[in-house]
């Protein structure tokens, strides 16, 4: 049996003693020290902190405090949609406050939130005016659907739309401009409902804005003529005249069949008739129904003003007769 020998250390050993010695006059010293940098410390925050307030004193004093810069007029560009009295109304300006201490954003993110405000800005001008600057949205026709309860009507409150096809009440500043505008009735749909503050996507409300473009020329003043329009069916549009003329068209070529229209109600007006229906989506032998009652006839008749492709045909036995007087 083998003896199992320890083998010797090839390395330096060493032994490392650690001792702390403890005394209230090392603690003393150790205290004096810390408490030492503590002070410059808070003497350095003591100045920055003197510092900061009298920033704060000289800005306060020269800005928030002079009355030089108290609110003396609001600027507000010329719209339909708020005037400076429903401005403070609704934002709750003070019109007391320092120019300095309105909250111009908080004023613009309200106004923006009104339904017939588009987009709104608030800015100063030194030393006490307050620039306010709003986009009113325009309105391109009235809104009506019978089937979820918005009956047709043009009054304060009824629903406009614009032309990005957002539905908002009209306002009574609004309400001159907008009082002879058309009517558009589109169907109640659940997924596609019609609500104050929201766009409408209904492509019913698209095609009937295609036509309005058309028949007004890109001016909503021109419009004045046509009561409402409405798409009946897959194919096309039915257009009413404040006449009381119900005209068809179709879903596209509007230029062509806007102007035969306008020029059939201006040759019926001359000659002392009124149409009833008219389809004008056949380019030739347009169907036309005339009402019995006839109407005194204009001074200066215009008869030329018919375009060729408007032709009588068996439907309009009233209107054949009426022509051939001529």
């Amino acid at each position: 049996m083998k003896r199992q020998t320890i083998k010797p250390c090839t390395g330096a050993c060493h032994s490392v003693l650690h001792a702390r010695v403890w005394s209230a006059r090392l603690f003393c010293v150790g205290f004096l020290k810390c408490l030492f940098r503590f002070a410059k410390i808070a003497c350095v925050l003591a100045v920055a902190g003197g510092i900061v307030w009298g920033l704060k004193w000289i800005i306060r004093s020269a800005f928030y405090d002079n009355p030089e810069f108290r609110l003396q007029t609001v600027d507000l560009n010329p719209n339909q949609a708020i005037d400076e009295i429903d401005l403070v109304r609704v934002t709750g300006l003070n019109l007391r406050a320092n120019l300095f201490e309105i909250d111009r954003a908080a004023i613009a993110k309200c106004l923006a939130g009104l339904p017939e405000i588009a987009d709104a800005s608030v800015g100063r001008r030194l030393p006490g005016t307050l620039v306010v600057r709003v986009t009113a949205r325009t309105p391109r026709a009235w809104l009506a659907c019978p089937d979820a309860g918005l009956p047709a009507a043009r009054k304060v409150g009824a629903l406009l739309v614009d032309g990005t096809n957002f539905a908002y009440p009209c306002s009574a500043r609004q309400f001159e401009a907008a009082a002879l505008l058309p009517i558009i009735v589109l169907p109640a749909r659940d997924k596609e409902p019609i609500a104050t503050g929201e766009t409408i996507l209904q492509p019913e409300l698209q095609r009937c804005l295609r036509l309005l473009t058309t028949a007004g020329g890109g001016t909503p003043a021109a419009l004045d003529w046509i009561d409402s329009i409405q798409q009946t069916n897959a194919w096309s549009l039915a257009l009413t005249t404040r006449g009381g003329t119900v005209a068809t068209l179709g879903l596209g070529d509007h230029a062509r069949q806007v102007a035969n229209l306008r020029a059939a109600l201006n040759h019926a007006a001359n000659q002392g008739y009124t149409i009833a229906t008219i389809n004008l989506i056949p380019k030739e032998n347009v169907p036309i129904t005339v009402n019995d009652e006839l109407i005194p006839p204009r001074a200066i008749p215009v008869a030329d003003l018919v375009p060729q492709e408007i032709r009588p045909t068996r439907r309009t036995r009233n209107l054949k007769t009426l022509l051939n007087r001529e």
